[in-house]
Protein backbone atom coordinates (compact mmCIF):
# COMPACT_ATOMS: atom_id res chain seq x y z
CA UNK A 1 0.00 0.00 0.00
CA UNK A 2 2.93 2.45 0.88
CA UNK A 3 4.72 1.67 -2.15
CA UNK A 4 1.43 2.19 -4.35
CA UNK A 5 1.07 5.44 -2.62
CA UNK A 6 4.32 6.46 -3.65
CA UNK A 7 3.99 5.44 -6.70
CA UNK A 8 0.48 7.51 -6.88
CA UNK A 9 2.41 10.62 -5.86
CA UNK A 10 4.69 10.33 -8.42
CA UNK A 11 2.37 10.06 -11.52
CA UNK A 12 0.83 13.54 -9.36
CA UNK A 13 3.80 15.05 -9.50
CA UNK A 14 4.26 13.94 -13.21
CA UNK A 15 1.32 15.96 -13.78
CA UNK A 16 2.16 19.26 -11.80
CA UNK A 17 5.58 19.50 -13.33
CA UNK A 18 3.69 19.11 -16.83
CA UNK A 19 1.32 21.31 -15.96
CA UNK A 20 3.71 24.30 -15.00
CA UNK A 21 5.80 23.59 -18.24
CA UNK A 22 2.74 23.87 -20.80
CA UNK A 23 1.44 27.13 -18.85
CA UNK A 24 2.01 30.38 -20.42
CA UNK A 25 4.03 32.51 -17.62
CA UNK A 26 1.45 35.21 -18.27
CA UNK A 27 -1.64 33.01 -17.00
CA UNK A 28 0.77 31.94 -13.52
CA UNK A 29 -0.92 31.15 -10.44
CA UNK A 30 0.53 31.51 -7.37
CA UNK A 31 1.93 27.76 -7.04
CA UNK A 32 3.32 28.70 -10.79
CA UNK A 33 5.38 31.35 -9.49
CA UNK A 34 6.54 29.43 -6.60
CA UNK A 35 8.00 27.11 -9.24
CA UNK A 36 9.02 29.09 -11.41
CA UNK A 37 10.92 31.28 -8.19
CA UNK A 38 12.82 27.52 -8.10
CA UNK A 39 14.19 27.64 -11.33
CA UNK A 40 15.14 30.80 -11.06
CA UNK A 41 17.20 30.58 -7.88
CA UNK A 42 18.98 27.35 -8.79
CA UNK A 43 20.03 29.54 -12.03
CA UNK A 44 21.46 32.25 -10.04
CA UNK A 45 23.42 30.24 -7.61
CA UNK A 46 24.90 27.91 -10.41
CA UNK A 47 24.38 30.17 -13.45
CA UNK A 48 24.94 26.22 -15.92
CA UNK A 49 21.42 25.44 -14.85
CA UNK A 50 19.85 27.91 -17.31
CA UNK A 51 16.22 28.24 -17.37
CA UNK A 52 16.01 26.23 -20.49
CA UNK A 53 18.15 23.36 -19.30
CA UNK A 54 16.25 22.75 -15.95
CA UNK A 55 12.97 23.11 -17.88
CA UNK A 56 14.32 20.53 -20.13
CA UNK A 57 15.21 17.96 -17.44
CA UNK A 58 12.08 18.06 -15.80
CA UNK A 59 10.34 17.46 -19.17
CA UNK A 60 12.33 14.27 -19.20
CA UNK A 61 11.51 13.14 -16.09
CA UNK A 62 7.72 13.70 -16.46
CA UNK A 63 8.42 11.47 -19.63
CA UNK A 64 9.31 8.75 -16.89
CA UNK A 65 6.76 9.18 -14.10
CA UNK A 66 3.87 7.30 -15.55
CA UNK A 67 2.33 4.31 -13.87
CA UNK A 68 2.71 2.06 -16.17
CA UNK A 69 6.44 2.61 -16.62
CA UNK A 70 7.24 3.13 -12.49
CA UNK A 71 5.15 -0.43 -12.32
CA UNK A 72 7.00 -2.09 -14.71
CA UNK A 73 10.11 -0.82 -13.41
CA UNK A 74 9.56 -1.72 -10.30
CA UNK A 75 8.06 -5.57 -11.00
CA UNK A 76 11.09 -7.56 -10.00
CA UNK A 77 11.61 -5.66 -6.84
CA UNK A 78 10.22 -6.29 -3.90
CA UNK A 79 9.86 -3.19 -1.42
CA UNK A 80 12.44 -3.76 1.71
CA UNK A 81 10.34 -5.20 5.06
CA UNK A 82 12.83 -3.53 7.46
CA UNK A 83 13.83 0.10 5.98
CA UNK A 84 17.67 1.03 6.12
CA UNK A 85 18.65 3.99 6.08
CA UNK A 86 21.06 4.70 2.78
CA UNK A 87 23.17 7.92 2.46
CA UNK A 88 23.15 9.88 -0.79
CA UNK A 89 26.26 12.09 -2.07
CA UNK A 90 24.67 13.65 -4.59
CA UNK A 91 26.45 15.51 -8.09
CA UNK A 92 25.44 18.39 -9.14
CA UNK A 93 26.60 18.81 -12.84
CA UNK A 94 23.53 18.54 -14.46
CA UNK A 95 19.90 19.47 -13.02
CA UNK A 96 18.19 16.41 -11.11
CA UNK A 97 21.20 14.35 -11.79
CA UNK A 98 20.94 12.83 -8.31
CA UNK A 99 16.85 12.08 -8.49
CA UNK A 100 17.14 8.83 -9.65
CA UNK A 101 18.79 7.45 -6.71
CA UNK A 102 16.38 9.31 -4.97
CA UNK A 103 13.68 7.50 -6.10
CA UNK A 104 14.79 4.76 -6.12
CA UNK A 105 16.05 4.04 -2.55
CA UNK A 106 12.65 5.58 -1.62
CA UNK A 107 10.55 3.27 -4.04
CA UNK A 108 12.83 0.44 -2.62
CA UNK A 109 11.44 0.56 1.13
CA UNK A 110 14.59 2.48 2.49
CA UNK A 111 15.18 6.22 3.20
CA UNK A 112 16.99 8.59 1.82
CA UNK A 113 20.09 10.41 3.87
CA UNK A 114 20.55 13.16 1.38
CA UNK A 115 23.37 15.17 0.94
CA UNK A 116 22.72 17.73 -1.45
CA UNK A 117 25.57 19.12 -4.03
CA UNK A 118 26.38 22.53 -3.41
CA UNK A 119 25.57 23.42 -7.45
CA UNK A 120 22.14 21.89 -7.01
CA UNK A 121 20.57 22.76 -3.63
CA UNK A 122 16.86 24.23 -4.97
CA UNK A 123 15.00 22.30 -6.92
CA UNK A 124 15.18 18.27 -5.56
CA UNK A 125 14.09 19.56 -2.30
CA UNK A 126 11.17 21.39 -3.69
CA UNK A 127 10.54 18.16 -5.73
CA UNK A 128 10.74 16.11 -3.16
CA UNK A 129 8.25 18.24 -0.46
CA UNK A 130 5.89 18.21 -3.75
CA UNK A 131 6.20 14.52 -3.72
CA UNK A 132 5.58 13.75 0.08
CA UNK A 133 2.42 16.10 0.17
CA UNK A 134 1.24 13.67 -3.74
CA UNK A 135 1.71 10.83 -1.57
CA UNK A 136 -0.17 11.59 1.54
CA UNK A 137 3.21 11.95 3.51
CA UNK A 138 3.96 8.14 2.51
CA UNK A 139 7.69 8.99 2.04
CA UNK A 140 10.29 9.60 4.51
CA UNK A 141 13.64 11.12 3.89
CA UNK A 142 16.16 13.45 5.34
CA UNK A 143 18.63 16.16 4.07
CA UNK A 144 21.73 16.99 6.32
CA UNK A 145 24.91 18.46 5.69
CA UNK A 146 26.73 15.68 6.73
CA UNK A 147 26.02 11.93 6.15
CA UNK A 148 26.05 9.77 9.83
CA UNK A 149 24.10 6.85 10.89
CA UNK A 150 23.75 5.16 7.71
CA UNK A 151 23.66 1.44 6.41
CA UNK A 152 24.47 2.05 3.09
CA UNK A 153 26.09 4.85 0.56
CA UNK A 154 25.80 5.92 -3.01
CA UNK A 155 28.03 8.56 -3.77
CA UNK A 156 29.14 10.36 -6.99
CA UNK A 157 32.04 12.10 -7.46
CA UNK A 158 35.72 12.92 -9.68
CA UNK A 159 37.62 10.23 -9.55
CA UNK A 160 39.82 12.11 -7.64
CA UNK A 161 37.40 12.18 -4.85
CA UNK A 162 36.00 8.83 -5.37
CA UNK A 163 39.60 7.62 -4.03
CA UNK A 164 39.01 9.85 -0.52
CA UNK A 165 35.18 8.26 -0.79
CA UNK A 166 36.43 4.63 -1.35
CA UNK A 167 38.69 4.76 1.74
CA UNK A 168 36.09 6.89 3.65
CA UNK A 169 33.39 4.35 3.24
CA UNK A 170 35.73 1.21 3.26
CA UNK A 171 34.01 -0.36 6.16
CA UNK A 172 30.39 0.02 4.27
CA UNK A 173 28.36 -1.15 1.87
CA UNK A 174 28.61 0.91 -1.22
CA UNK A 175 28.16 2.09 -4.59
CA UNK A 176 31.16 4.75 -5.68
CA UNK A 177 31.02 6.39 -8.69
CA UNK A 178 33.88 8.18 -10.71
CA UNK A 179 34.16 10.57 -13.92
CA UNK A 180 32.86 8.91 -17.02
CA UNK A 181 31.73 10.39 -20.61
CA UNK A 182 30.25 9.19 -23.58
CA UNK A 183 31.31 8.89 -27.29
CA UNK A 184 29.59 8.86 -30.81
CA UNK A 185 30.37 6.51 -33.81
CA UNK A 186 29.57 7.82 -37.25
CA UNK A 187 29.04 5.14 -39.63
CA UNK A 188 29.66 7.69 -42.51
CA UNK A 189 26.12 8.00 -44.09
CA UNK A 190 24.09 9.89 -41.57
CA UNK A 191 21.32 11.81 -42.47
CA UNK A 192 21.89 15.47 -41.47
CA UNK A 193 18.84 14.95 -39.33
CA UNK A 194 20.85 11.97 -37.23
CA UNK A 195 23.65 14.45 -37.00
CA UNK A 196 21.61 17.38 -35.56
CA UNK A 197 20.38 14.49 -32.72
CA UNK A 198 24.01 14.05 -32.22
CA UNK A 199 24.32 17.88 -31.71
CA UNK A 200 21.94 17.53 -28.76
CA UNK A 201 24.05 14.64 -27.48
CA UNK A 202 26.79 16.91 -27.24
CA UNK A 203 25.61 19.60 -26.23
CA UNK A 204 22.92 19.46 -23.78
CA UNK A 205 23.67 20.79 -20.37
CA UNK A 206 26.78 22.21 -22.16
CA UNK A 207 28.55 19.17 -22.46
CA UNK A 208 28.92 18.79 -18.45
CA UNK A 209 27.34 15.05 -17.64
CA UNK A 210 28.86 12.18 -17.79
CA UNK A 211 26.52 11.17 -20.85
CA UNK A 212 27.50 14.07 -23.13
CA UNK A 213 29.96 12.90 -26.06
CA UNK A 214 33.23 14.04 -25.87
CA UNK A 215 34.51 12.05 -28.12
CA UNK A 216 33.81 11.34 -31.47
CA UNK A 217 34.43 8.26 -33.97
CA UNK A 218 34.38 9.08 -37.71
CA UNK A 219 35.51 7.30 -40.99
CA UNK A 220 38.66 7.87 -42.73
CA UNK A 221 36.99 10.25 -45.45
CA UNK A 222 34.25 11.96 -43.49
CA UNK A 223 34.27 15.34 -44.09
CA UNK A 224 34.33 17.71 -41.32
CA UNK A 225 32.02 20.33 -42.30
CA UNK A 226 28.89 18.06 -41.88
CA UNK A 227 29.38 18.16 -38.25
CA UNK A 228 29.76 22.01 -38.38
CA UNK A 229 27.10 22.18 -39.94
CA UNK A 230 24.81 19.79 -37.90
CA UNK A 231 25.61 22.11 -34.67
CA UNK A 232 24.25 25.13 -35.77
CA UNK A 233 21.52 24.70 -33.97
CA UNK A 234 23.48 24.95 -30.94
CA UNK A 235 25.67 28.01 -31.70
CA UNK A 236 23.84 30.25 -28.82
CA UNK A 237 25.66 28.04 -26.22
CA UNK A 238 28.59 31.13 -26.80
CA UNK A 239 26.74 33.53 -25.70
CA UNK A 240 26.68 31.58 -22.13
CA UNK A 241 29.34 33.72 -20.55
CA UNK A 242 30.84 30.52 -18.54
CA UNK A 243 30.50 28.23 -21.69
CA UNK A 244 32.91 31.25 -23.51
CA UNK A 245 35.48 31.74 -21.11
CA UNK A 246 35.97 28.12 -21.66
CA UNK A 247 36.05 28.32 -24.91
CA UNK A 248 38.63 31.45 -25.13
CA UNK A 249 40.99 29.49 -23.12
CA UNK A 250 40.98 26.27 -24.75
CA UNK A 251 41.46 28.62 -27.81
CA UNK A 252 44.41 30.26 -27.06
CA UNK A 253 45.94 27.10 -25.45
CA UNK A 254 45.77 25.47 -29.05
CA UNK A 255 46.81 28.86 -31.17
CA UNK A 256 49.98 29.03 -28.47
CA UNK A 257 51.09 25.56 -28.65
CA UNK A 258 50.93 25.59 -32.33
CA UNK A 259 47.72 22.80 -32.16
CA UNK A 260 45.79 22.20 -35.45
CA UNK A 261 42.38 22.15 -34.39
CA UNK A 262 39.44 22.94 -36.41
CA UNK A 263 36.97 26.15 -34.73
CA UNK A 264 33.73 27.15 -35.84
CA UNK A 265 33.58 30.17 -33.19
CA UNK A 266 31.58 28.63 -30.57
CA UNK A 267 33.19 24.85 -30.52
CA UNK A 268 36.54 23.37 -31.58
CA UNK A 269 37.10 19.89 -33.16
CA UNK A 270 40.55 18.60 -32.29
CA UNK A 271 41.75 15.31 -33.73
CA UNK A 272 42.70 13.36 -30.38
CA UNK A 273 42.76 10.19 -28.98
CA UNK A 274 41.60 11.14 -25.29
CA UNK A 275 38.32 9.90 -24.31
CA UNK A 276 37.43 13.21 -22.41
CA UNK A 277 37.53 16.68 -23.90
CA UNK A 278 37.39 20.59 -22.44
CA UNK A 279 34.42 21.82 -22.28
CA UNK A 280 34.09 23.24 -25.33
CA UNK A 281 36.12 20.95 -27.63
CA UNK A 282 35.08 17.45 -29.08
CA UNK A 283 37.53 15.58 -29.60
CA UNK A 284 37.53 13.23 -32.87
CA UNK A 285 39.62 10.28 -34.60
CA UNK A 286 39.18 8.63 -38.35
CA UNK A 287 38.64 5.04 -37.91
CA UNK A 288 39.87 2.98 -41.15
CA UNK A 289 37.82 -0.51 -39.56
CA UNK A 290 35.29 -0.70 -36.66
CA UNK A 291 37.51 -3.33 -35.00
CA UNK A 292 39.34 -0.11 -34.06
CA UNK A 293 36.82 1.26 -32.64
CA UNK A 294 35.39 -1.89 -30.42
CA UNK A 295 38.72 -1.90 -29.25
CA UNK A 296 39.00 1.68 -27.77
CA UNK A 297 35.76 0.64 -26.17
CA UNK A 298 36.46 -2.49 -24.93
CA UNK A 299 40.12 -0.56 -23.48
CA UNK A 300 38.33 2.34 -22.08
CA UNK A 301 34.95 0.52 -20.84
CA UNK A 302 35.41 1.49 -17.09
CA UNK A 303 35.33 5.30 -18.34
CA UNK A 304 32.59 5.20 -21.23
CA UNK A 305 28.96 5.68 -19.90
CA UNK A 306 27.58 5.09 -22.87
CA UNK A 307 27.86 4.70 -26.80
CA UNK A 308 26.33 6.77 -29.38
CA UNK A 309 25.58 5.42 -32.99
CA UNK A 310 23.49 3.47 -35.50
CA UNK A 311 22.26 0.15 -33.95
CA UNK A 312 23.65 -2.25 -37.18
CA UNK A 313 27.30 -0.90 -35.87
CA UNK A 314 26.72 -3.63 -32.98
CA UNK A 315 27.68 -1.20 -30.37
CA UNK A 316 25.29 -2.15 -27.74
CA UNK A 317 24.62 2.00 -28.82
CA UNK A 318 21.78 4.32 -28.31
CA UNK A 319 20.38 6.36 -31.00
CA UNK A 320 21.30 10.01 -31.72
CA UNK A 321 19.73 12.78 -29.93
CA UNK A 322 18.94 9.79 -27.09
CA UNK A 323 22.09 10.93 -24.49
CA UNK A 324 20.31 12.58 -22.01
CA UNK A 325 17.06 10.67 -22.35
CA UNK A 326 18.06 7.42 -20.19
CA UNK A 327 14.69 5.37 -18.62
CA UNK A 328 14.31 3.88 -15.55
CA UNK A 329 15.99 0.95 -15.82
CA UNK A 330 19.24 2.63 -17.10
CA UNK A 331 21.48 2.93 -14.38
CA UNK A 332 25.04 5.14 -13.82
CA UNK A 333 28.09 3.18 -14.27
CA UNK A 334 26.01 0.02 -15.44
CA UNK A 335 25.50 -0.68 -11.66
CA UNK A 336 22.04 -1.89 -10.68
CA UNK A 337 20.85 0.67 -8.12
CA UNK A 338 18.52 -1.51 -7.43
CA UNK A 339 19.47 -4.53 -7.09
CA UNK A 340 21.88 -2.98 -4.65
CA UNK A 341 19.49 -1.94 -2.42
CA UNK A 342 17.60 -5.00 -2.72
CA UNK A 343 20.57 -6.69 -0.53
CA UNK A 344 21.27 -4.51 2.03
Amino acid sequence: MKTEKQILGLCKLSTYIKDFLNTDPENFSAEDEEFMGVLRRSEIENSWFTIENQKFALQKWTDLLEEKSLKSWLADFEPAKIPKKVGLILAGNIPLVGFHDVISVILSGHIPIIKLSSKDKMMLPFLLKKWQIFSEESIEYELVERLQNFDAVIATGSNNTARYLEYYFKDSLSIIRKNRTSVAVLKGDETPEELELLAEDVFRYFGLGCRNVTRLFIPQDFKIDLIFESFLNFKNVINHHKYANNYEYNRAIYLLNAERFWDNNFVMLKEDAALFSPLSVLNFTRYKTLDEVKDFLSENEENIQTVVAKPELGLNSINFGEAQTPGLDTYADNVNTMDFLAVI
